[in-house]
């Protein structure tokens, strides 16, 4: 039987990891130039900056006390919530871990009285394409843009809480 991660609130050294794993990944598996990089640590350092403790929370994975995932919940408006940084480590991807990070969210999203959660992403991860769909969310825009250096197909996702 696989163990479960922790699922824990963000600690010293997290946003450094989010920050570093996320452009090596990004720029490995997408093609991602360092412009991604630094939109990440501007994320990372509002996050840390302005978040609101009651409404917003970060989920770090703990496997073995080694980060193996990520995600943030912030809000959007007073109705609504926004995900992002959602990472999993590439050796430790669809075993649940995804999964468990955006049922989280949800939940601490229903419990804080947002009625949707919406994220961006880009075309090109089927497998959490997938992951979206069984939880829910549905496809809002797609559009092509060039971003982080490479042309892509951006997407906007929403599930109703």
């Amino acid at each position: 039987m696989r163990e479960e991660p922790e699922l824990r609130d963000l600690e010293i050294g997290d946003a450094g990891w989010i920050i570093a794993r996320h452009a090596e990944i990004y720029a490995a598996e997408a093609g991602f130039d360092m412009s991604f990089e630094a939109q990440v640590a501007e994320l990372m350092a509002r996050f840390i900056r302005t978040r609101d403790s009651a409404r917003e929370r970060a989920f770090i994975a703990m496997l073995d006390g080694r980060r193996v995932g990520s995600l943030i919940c912030t809000r959007l408006t007073e109705d609504s919530a926004k995900i992002g940084l959602f990472l999993v480590e590439p050796e430790m991807r669809c075993q649940g871990i995804g999964r468990q990070l955006l049922l989280a969210a949800m939940t601490f999203a229903r419990d804080r009285g947002y009625r949707s959660i919406g994220f961006w992403t880009f075309d090109g991860h089927r497998n959490t394409e997938a992951l979206y769909v069984s939880a829910g969310f549905r496809l809002v825009t797609s559009h092509p843009a060039h971003s982080f250096g490479r042309d892509v197909i951006e997407q906007e996702w929403e599930i109703v809480l």
